[in-house]
């Protein structure tokens, strides 16, 4: 089975394959070598058989629902019985504890999985192995490290698989993948970068034939270029100079340019931010900004590339800190240019009236510029090329579909318009629309509206219309004759049609029937004879019609699906590509296309801009997985890995739960390291919904065993007294805000003596509550710290503890549960549950005594006193002053209680409610 499943593969894969039965190891792949495919094979063979001997159980971690979908339809069609999704579906446990005996590949939450593996419900001994996806994210703290570290506990003999495609993310940091690689169990690392002598060989063997087609900036958009580059240039010189300690080598224009650009400034700023000032503050928000104005210029046309920019220069009108940039001479230069890419100024000359005021002065005149894309004039140029080359090779093999990849939905949208309706009638409808935008949020204009006619939308439609950026819209194809009356030589010979939602358009020189979808995945022809709901998947797409292929345009990025261009590619099977935006990934993901189908011509076309930011975000692209994977190999050849690092062995150090650290530190002042059991096993009762967060993780590590509850009252149950609620900085202030930590607070002080307040903070970001601003030293009601003022003044029983780190809280749990008793799980569920169960109040009903305390005199400290020497609410309202004062010990207080009590003889309670409970 596995020689024929082999064979099946390309020359790569079934190499990768190989070394993936061969031995555990950690597997990184460049990014579109369809690493998925190897990770399915590779699955098939431990799928459930016919024969009992030779069932096995398999889990998959760390999956998210897309790539299992993924995995799962390639696995459709090896005829094997397909794993199952263990979710939150199965609810009940031992539905899930048959699924687990039954066998088979299984993808679970983590989750889920850590709480079965806790409570014996998943046999971890039976376990033959575990994949890993996304390994790069394995950190020390995380639920996929938790549950290697339960497995390998229990189990010697299992493998470990773990798989990754992003090289870039193991060189972050110092011996990154060294530490992935302990957090895995695992001592091989296998690396297969593009440059790979198998991978290069085979791609190089079936290249499609690729076309790179260079464009230049026109002179406007190069100026726009030049001037956003001087504004970041300058702002990285200014966040130099006020933050000398930023590492300059992240600090480059080239580096501005990237995504990466923001979290890698942020990982050095965060934990100084509350500390910096408004001016560093700013600066790291106009890079953002300035960035993105950037992608703008190369990606939409002139008129919304404008109208983001007028936009933006309006929003910093009425805001006291303004962008530094906005006062540079190359902000002028950015919105000169940008304007004349609309709008050509000239200066009219005449003579002032008598008695004119300047202001009545005539003002210039603008002519409608309206300059159109070049990579919209060279995509027309080459779908004429496609049609004149398919015309030709059509008797042959038939009509191409054709496939145009660009960046984002918004993208697609333009270039379905300039399709269907050409550059003239897009651009003159978007700058009437902007006119609209402008008047609507009062700004002055002096541009006079362009008739639309030409564009044969209905202006009440047109109303319709929100945003600023073109979305996707219902259309169907015209004629070819209509398209060449309106398009005037640009652009395809296509123009559109608005139509309803359920209209259908007959085309007078095909004679077909089209329907329209709208959705956000791809624009896909749907030929007669098509069912509507022959795929349901399939009919949230939309159309565009040229002759008789199919033209998609599918965005590279924003879709919810990150395979739904891969699908769209297998699925269609384009004989031409047309490379709007480049993407390293979908690069790769053609060159794998052509080389699995050899024989059939594929053309790819690679519009790009020579000189350009666009061109130089390619590259640097390239350049910088290249340079991972070299240092990847360099450090793969110079670490070394102990024998025991896969944990097999019983006295792996690894594994060893060292209760005197928080990490994987050893002693080694205690021989060897070694660790001596305690006589008596540790435990904390850890609610079912705190596995979302690293601390049970650590705290395991620390030798104190986790038990799995549902609990109505706190998060972990430390002693049979101490009972710890933990908020996070955003929890904590929500909780504040709508009252539920009051109410926790107040179940808490009830059940158990001990109630405590963990709050957890991120040690690589600034600390505070609030702004330093809105400190004040008044109490307010908005005030964060004034409300958790009150929360200690309310409940003084309640104690507060703050840890910088899930590291920290593990260490702190440990020393608060020293010389404690261990708690109970059956009690600690029906804590708040069970209403015979006593609270930690086990003298006094709660009814009396929450009433007692929201009298004036009476605090914690004192009314233990008024219950101990008073039968009931009624005598209490009956004693003099003295006796209140021989009670509660202060004459203050006893004659603040007498005068509340006394001051109307209407307020005497009638009440007979006793103190002592009827138990």
């Amino acid at each position: 089975m596995t020689t024929k499943m082999a064979a099946l593969m390309s020359e790569y894969e079934n190499a990768m394959f190989l070394e993936v039965m061969d031995d555990d190891g950690l597997f990184v792949s460049a990014k579109g070598l369809n690493i998925e495919r190897v990770i399915s094979k590779f699955l098939s063979i431990h799928c459930v058989t016919s024969d009992p001997s030779s069932i096995s159980l398999v889990l998959v971690i760390n999956t998210t629902s897309q790539e299992e979908d993924f995995i799962l339809d390639e696995l459709r069609s090896s005829n094997v019985p397909l794993p199952k999704v263990i979710t939150t579906e199965f609810s009940s446990t031992s539905e899930r504890e048959s699924v687990y005996l039954r066998g088979g590949v299984l993808f679970v939450t983590s989750r889920i999985l850590v709480v079965d593996m806790l409570t014996k419900r998943l046999p971890i001994h039976l376990v033959t192995g575990i994949v890993v996806y996304r390994a790069h994210k394995i950190i020390e703290s995380c639920q996929e490290a938790f549950i290697l570290r339960l497995y390998r506990e229990n189990n010697k003999t299992g493998f470990i698989k773990a798989f990754s495609d992003n090289a870039q993310a193991f060189t972050n940091g110092f011996f990154k993948v060294e530490k992935v690689m302990k957090n895995l169990f695992v001592r091989r690392l296998y690396l297969w970068p593009r440059f790979h002598a198998t991978i290069s060989s085979f791609l190089e063997k079936h290249k499609p034939e690729v076309i790179e087609l260079h464009l230049h900036l026109t002179p406007s958009m190069l100026a726009i270029q030049t001037a956003i580059l001087d504004l970041i240039n300058t702002c990285l010189k200014e966040l130099k100079r006020a933050n000398p300690t930023l590492d300059p080598e992240d600090l480059t224009v080239e580096n501005g340019i990237s995504k990466s650009f923001d979290k890698a400034v942020m990982s050095q700023l965060n934990p100084i931010w509350h500390q910096l000032g408004n001016k560093t503050k700013q600066l790291v928000s106009d890079l953002r900004v300035l960035r993105l104005i950037l992608l703008y210029l190369t990606q939409y046309d002139c008129v919304t590339f404008y109208n983001f920019l007028e936009t933006l220069r309006a929003s910093q009108r009425d805001v006291k800190n303004q962008s530094l940039w906005m006062f540079l001479d190359a902000a002028d230069t950015l919105f000169v240019h940008a304007k004349a890419r609309v709008i050509e100024c000239t200066e009219r000359k005449h003579k002032k009236k008598k008695g004119e005021k300047p202001e009545e002065e005539e003002k210039d005149s603008e002519g409608l510029v309206l300059e159109e894309s070049p990579k919209w004039k060279l995509l027309a140029e080459v779908l004429e090329e496609i049609e004149q080359d398919d015309t030709k090779n059509e008797s042959k093999i038939g009509p191409g579909h054709v496939l145009i990849a660009a960046y984002d939905e918004r993208t697609c949208s333009q270039l379905r318009d300039y399709l269907c309706e050409g550059s003239e009638a897009v651009l003159k409808r978007l700058y009437n629309k902007m006119l609209k935008n402008l008047t609507t949020i009062g700004e002055p204009s002096e541009i006079v509206s362009v008739d639309e006619e030409s564009t044969g939308d209905d202006p009440v439609a047109e109303n319709q219309r929100t945003t600023d950026f073109p979305s996707s819209r219902r259309r169907a194809a015209k004629t070819a004759g209509e398209a060449n009356n309106k398009r005037t030589g640009k652009g395809k010979k296509l123009t559109a049609k608005k139509t309803t939602q359920k209209d259908t358009v007959n085309s007078n020189s095909s004679e077909q029937t089209v329907k329209v979808f709208k959705g956000s995945r791809s624009n896909v022809i749907l030929k007669p004879g098509d069912q509507e709901d022959k795929d349901k998947t399939e009919v949230s797409r939309q159309i565009t019609l040229l002759t008789s292929r199919v033209v998609i345009i599918h965005p590279l990025t924003g879709c919810s699906d990150r395979y739904s261009l891969l699908r769209t590619l297998n699925e269609i099977e384009p004989r031409y590509v047309i490379l709007y935006d480049a993407q390293m990934q979908f690069i790769r993901q053609l060159e794998v296309f052509k080389a699995s189908r050899p024989g059939i011509p594929l053309r790819v076309y690679f519009l790009i801009y020579t000189g350009s930011v666009e061109e130089q975000k390619y590259l640097t692209t390239l350049r910088r997985e290249k340079e991972a994977f070299e240092m990847l190999i360099k450090e793969k050849g110079t670490m070394v890995v102990p024998e025991e690092r896969e944990g097999r062995s019983d006295a792996a150090m690894l594994l060893s739960r060292d209760a005197s650290k928080a990490s994987d530190a050893v002693n080694t002042r205690k021989a060897g390291g070694q660790i001596t059991d305690d006589k008596a096993t540790r435990k904390v009762i850890v609610d079912m919904r705190e596995f979302r967060s690293e601390l049970p993780s650590l705290i395991h590590r620390r030798g104190i065993d986790i038990e799995p509850v549902t609990l109505e009252v706190g998060d972990y149950i430390l002693t049979p007294d101490m009972c710890v609620e933990r908020k996070s900085i955003s929890d904590l202030i929500g909780s504040l805000n709508n009252g539920r930590l009051y109410n926790q607070a107040v179940a808490m002080t009830r059940f158990y003596k001990k109630p405590v307040l963990l709050i957890e903070f991120d040690p690589n970001k600034s600390f505070s509550l609030q702004v330093k601003s809105s400190l004040s030293s008044e109490v307010s009601v908005n005030d964060i710290s004034s409300k958790l003022t009150l929360l200690t003044l309310h409940f003084p029983k309640l104690r507060i503890l703050w840890c910088h780190s899930p590291y920290a809280t593990a260490e702190l749990f440990d020393d608060l549960k020293a010389n404690h008793p261990e708690p109970d799980a059956s009690t600690a569920m029906a804590v708040g549950t069970d209403p015979t169960l006593p609270s930690s109040e086990i003298t006094y009903s709660m009814g009396p005594q929450d009433f007692i305390l929201k009298l004036p005199g009476i605090n914690f400290k004192n009314y233990r006193f008024v219950m101990k020497n008073v039968a009931s609410i009624e005598k209490l309202f009956k004693l003099s002053e003295g006796e209140l004062t021989t009670i509660l010990g202060n004459a203050t207080n006893a004659k603040l209680l007498w005068e509340f009590i006394h001051k109307d003889n209407t307020t005497q309670a009638k009440a007979s409610t006793t103190f002592k409970s009827k138990r």
